[in-house]
């Protein structure tokens, strides 16, 4: 009987440290997957004070707005619209302030 109760006691163990092994890894890859460009893409906008930093996202602007001017049209319809709604209402309150 103490023998039996020792191997279970054994296989228990060897079980359990498996799954603990298991739970590891699946949490690595999960994170390596999903996460860990997104942390990346947020320490870089942390670390806007340094030079290089800066410069890069002043290339990343300068890409995206070049990409922009050579489409046909930069807005949709609905954003067109909701920034000329906005540029109204700007200019509305500015004439008031005068």
């Amino acid at each position: 009987m103490n023998s039996n109760n020792k191997n279970n006691l054994k296989i228990f163990f060897i079980k359990l440290v498996s799954i603990t092994f298991s739970i590891i890894i699946v949490v690595n890859i999960t994170y390596n997957i999903f996460f860990a460009e997104k942390f990346d893409n947020i320490n870089q906008l942390m670390e806007l004070n340094k030079k290089e930093n800066i410069d890069v996202m002043k290339d990343k602007i300068r890409l995206e707005i070049k990409k922009g001017l050579n489409k046909e049209n930069i807005f949709n319809k609905g954003d067109a619209k909701l920034l000329k709604d906005f540029y109204n209402k700007i200019r509305q309150e500015i004439n008031k302030a005068e």
